[in-house]
């Protein structure tokens, strides 16, 4: 992993999608920015934020937010490597569903990912 790529000592920048917060949207999953500590929704989620991320940035390593994983995702070489461990909060809140946020999530939220998913 080159070091220029990855910063341990960032922290997350919130316990959730920026942007879906900033547009009171909901993600299915989280994943953080290995370089700058970025919080976006998985590509799961309609936001798909994580990969927008990396496409403004060039920050190609993630990492899962999620409570129990510790995996990165390399963009560039589309698969999975080792990583150091990165600064806490190592995962949104444990009492923050998934999907989430509580309370932003609606009931149809399947219906609204297989929509997106047919095109």
């Amino acid at each position: 992993m080159p070091q220029d790529q990855i910063d341990p000592a960032v922290p997350p920048s919130g316990t959730g999608c920026r942007e879906c917060d900033d547009i009171g949207g909901w993600w299915v999953h989280l994943r953080r920015c290995a370089a700058c500590g970025h919080v976006g929704c998985c590509d799961s989620s309609l936001g798909t934020h994580a990969t927008a991320h990396f496409r403004a940035t060039g920050h190609r390593y993630m990492q899962s937010f999620e409570p129990g994983e510790d995996w990165f995702w390399d963009f560039v070489g589309k698969e999975l490597v080792d990583g150091p461990p990165l600064a806490p909060p190592t995962s949104r809140p444990l009492d923050q569903p998934s999907p989430g946020p509580r309370g932003r999530v609606p009931g149809n939220w399947r219906e609204l990912l297989e929509a997106r998913a047919r095109g």
